[in-house]
Parts: C-alpha cells; sequence; structure tokens
C-alpha cells in the first residue's frame, strides 16, 4: 500500500528530532553577540511545529545556569497536539531548564538542556528571547528556517470568491495561490477585487519566517468572529514578492468557493481549539 507523504512526515510529530544546520550561527542581545557557532543543529521537541536552534555550550557567551527551581513538566494530556513557536516554555521532552547569565544579566529560563544522547552538551534557544539572529549575514525573521519547508506562488485564472456569514467578502479570477509545505493552500486576492468597504485595518500584525510580516484586516463592526479575518505582505521577503499587497482570508474562518466548488474549512493551528481536538488526526494541517 502506497504511503502518503504528509501522514508520513506527520507521524514524526510525536517524536524528538533534529537536524545539523550547514551555516555559521549568531545570536545578538542589543548589540552583543551572544551565540556565535558553525555548530548549531535545528530541533523539533514533540508536537513542536517550528524548530529552534539548539548550540554547543562552548559557543554561548556567558553562563548556562539551572533554574531553581525547576519548572513542573506541563500534563502531556492537556496539551494540543500541535504546539505553536510562541510556546517556548512547554517542554514536551525530558529535560532541565537553564538561564543564560550575560555580562551580568541574567536571561531567564531562554534555555533547555534535552536528556538525549544525540543532544547532548547542546542547549536549546528560545528563539524569541534574543534581539537578532543571523545565518552567515543574513538576518532570520520569525522563527528558525525548516530546512524542509519552503513555499511557491502560482499565478491562477480560477475564480474564487471568500463569504463570510453568507456576506461575500472578495471574488478574483486573478489570485496567486500559495503553496507552503504542511499548510493548506492559501489563496491571495488582488485589492482592487476585495470589497473595500466591508473591511477595516487591524493593528495586529505577526510574523513568518518565510514571507516576513503580515499586517491583517478585520471585518467592519465589532463582531469578534470577524476580528483579524485576513492579512496581507506590504513588503514581503524574496519568496513571497508576488503576493506583494495581496489580500488573504482565513480559510479556517470564512467560506471558499473556486470555481463553482465549495472547499471544506481546514483544520490548522489557528483553528479552535474545539475543532482541532475533535479532527481526525489524517486530516490535520500543520506547520
Amino acid at each position: 500500500m502506497a504511503l502518503r507523504m504528509k501522514h508520513h512526515l506527520g507521524s514524526a510529530v510525536s517524536d524528538l528530532r533534529y537536524e545539523p544546520v550547514p551555516f555559521r550561527t549568531r545570536a545578538r542581545v542589543a548589540d552583543s553577540v551572544v551565540v556565535d557557532t558553525s555548530a548549531a543543529i535545528l530541533v523539533w521537541e514533540p508536537r513542536r511545529l517550528v524548530p529552534v536552534y539548539a548550540v554547543p555550550v562552548g559557543d554561548i557567551r556567558g553562563q548556562v545556569v539551572p533554574t531553581e527551581p525547576q519548572p513542573q513538566p506541563p500534563d502531556l494530556a492537556t496539551l494540543p497536539p500541535m504546539v505553536g513557536p510562541s510556546d517556548f516554555g512547554v517542554h514536551t521532552c525530558p529535560g532541565m531548564v537553564v538561564d543564560l547569565v550575560v555580562d551580568g544579566v541574567t536571561l531567564p529560563q531562554v534555555g533547555f538542556v534535552a536528556v538525549d544522547h544525540d543532544l547532548a552538551g547542546m542547549v536549546i534557544l528560545d528563539f524569541g528571547a534574543f534581539d537578532s539572529w543571523w545565518a552567515e549575514e543574513q538576518e532570520t525573521v520569525g522563527h528558525a528556517h525548516d530546512p524542509f519547508k519552503r513555499i511557491e506562488v502560482l499565478t491562477s485564472s480560477r475564480l474564487v470568491e471568500v463569504s463570510h456569514a453568507g456576506v461575500l467578502l472578495a471574488a478574483s479570477d486573478r489570485p496567486k495561490l500559495l503553496l507552503e509545505t504542511h499548510l493548506p493552500p492559501r489563496w491571495y486576492i488582488p485589492p482592487e477585487h476585495v470589497e473595500p468597504a466591508l473591511l477595516t485595518p487591524s493593528t495586529t500584525k505577526s510574523t513568518c519566517a518565510y514571507k516576513g510580516h503580515a499586517s491583517y484586516l478585520s471585518l467592519a463592526g465589532d463582531s469578534p468572529a470577524g476580528a483579524d479575518l485576513a492579512w496581507h505582505y506590504p513588503n514581503p521577503l524574496h519568496d513571497a514578492e508576488p503576493v506583494r499587497d495581496h489580500i488573504c482570508f482565513w480559510a479556517e474562518r470564512t467560506d471558499l468557493v473556486v470555481d463553482g466548488r465549495p472547499h471544506p474549512r481546514p483544520v490548522t493551528p489557528w483553528s479552535r481549539p474545539e475543532e482541532q481536538a475533535a479532527a481526525d488526526p489524517d486530516t490535520l494541517e500543520f506547520g
């Protein structure tokens, strides 16, 4: 029987995984280089969607100090099936939480030393606790890049219609289809094909390591269901340049019709917790 690759890759999410990094990796706090290594690895703790860097203890400028007392490990039964990149403090394998002390300043609980032979001597670091990360001379935003993940943007002539609660928000036969490994297809609509009176700018921002910094749009009015319903990239990174200023709606929260055919709402880390809990594991889309 043939094996579907998405399910094969997804089956490893419950394992502790790692992959060596082939480039020089540095991290800064303010203008001070705290990490400088050519021996970093990427680590995915169980249930982690996004990797983080682990570096040799000797390549950290400062002291690695065990946290006292050690935080209680989480009850895995209470965690969602997938843990996002912002929850570094949630550790899903045995290990020790550590502080970094640099120039007399303590960076609390920014490191984790996993109990695993293949990760011996390495400290897993919280990407968001540092002011910047660099791969060679290129700054990395959002999180460490996954070498098994990519994005691709395709020009399409299919008619894409997006609605919410029965109201048509956008319709276009010139959309861009953005494909990102492990995630559902995302349709980006030219701004002139979106109903402008129905959307209002939001103060919400987010960062994608592959696409750049996104700005959000909400439905006009004060309905919580319409908050941050769509986003766009005013200044995307190189791979996402074709979707500059195009508008994408959450397929998890809107009704999508492509060439007259309704598409079911995907279940992803951005779906409601109850939707994730009720989903068949084989249908989950993960990042």
